[in-house]
């Protein structure tokens, strides 16, 4: 099968590693992975900040890069959950909402697609070690991505799950909410690194980068230099090969 590999504005700029990572999942589960040169971003933030227009710009966009692909895979529960679920209302009433339709039904967050499509049973990642996972909340929420990551991460050598209290509740990121709101943001980001942190685990797990990038900021400030914030496929497809 032929996967459009959705890169992720976040991943693309911040931390390609988790890029690579997926990439390294999907061609070693034996799927054709291509990524187009002149993606950028799913429109996700327009959308949410009401500006429907640029979003549906950027959504016809990113229909015609992708929609000729088999499925259409993201490691991020946010961007997938913004095609799948938003998409659909996006394009309501358009010329194009047929086009979006099918689209929308074959894009996976990562993990959902390695268990639910391709049902892998081994993965090339090791850890020793104890980690937590965070549930990010759009990949929970408007996915139903809970059990998949968990599932996979039980297929790591080596590795502990410790699950903190409160995994589902929000980091306080919420794209410009974290800057909207920032003394709110920063209470939940307490909250939610205090709950992980106790755990004692080496590393906090997550599939979003957005989270990720959250947590770990907030967790520096705090003066945690130990604590390690991964995202999932960095975890499970192990270190790229020299």
């Amino acid at each position: 099968m032929r996967i459009g590999l959705f890169v992720t504005c976040l991943v693309d700029l911040m931390r390609p590693s988790i890029g690579m990572a997926a990439l390294r999942l999907l061609e070693g589960a034996g799927c054709e992975v291509v990524v187009p040169r002149a993606q950028t971003c799913c429109g996700q933030p327009g959308y949410n900040s009401g500006d429907r227009d640029s979003a549906l710009v950027l959504a016809r966009k990113v229909l015609g890069e992708f929609e000729a692909f088999d499925y259409v895979v993201a490691p991020s529960g946010s961007c997938a959950g913004m095609i799948k679920t938003h998409y659909p209302d996006l394009f309501q009433g358009d010329v194009d909402a047929a086009r979006a339709a099918a689209l929308c039904a074959k894009t996976y967050e990562l993990c959902d697609f390695l268990v639910n499509v391709l049902k892998i049973e081994t993965v090339p990642g090791t850890y020793e070690g104890t980690i937590t996972y965070h549930d990010s909340c759009s990949g929970l929420r408007e996915l139903g991505v809970k059990q998949q990551p968990r599932s996979l991460l039980g297929k790591v050598a080596g590795l502990k799950i410790d699950e903190m209290n409160e995994a589902e509740a929000c980091c306080g990121f919420g794209g410009t909410f974290a800057v909207k709101f920032g003394e709110i943001s920063t209470h939940i980001a307490d909250r939610k690194c205090d709950n992980l942190c106790a755990t004692g685990a080496a590393a906090v797990v997550l599939g979003d980068l957005g989270c990720m990038l959250n947590i770990e900021g907030r967790l520096r400030r705090r003066g945690d230099e130990r604590t390690q914030v991964l995202h999932v496929a960095e975890i499970l497809a192990g270190p790229e090969e020299a």
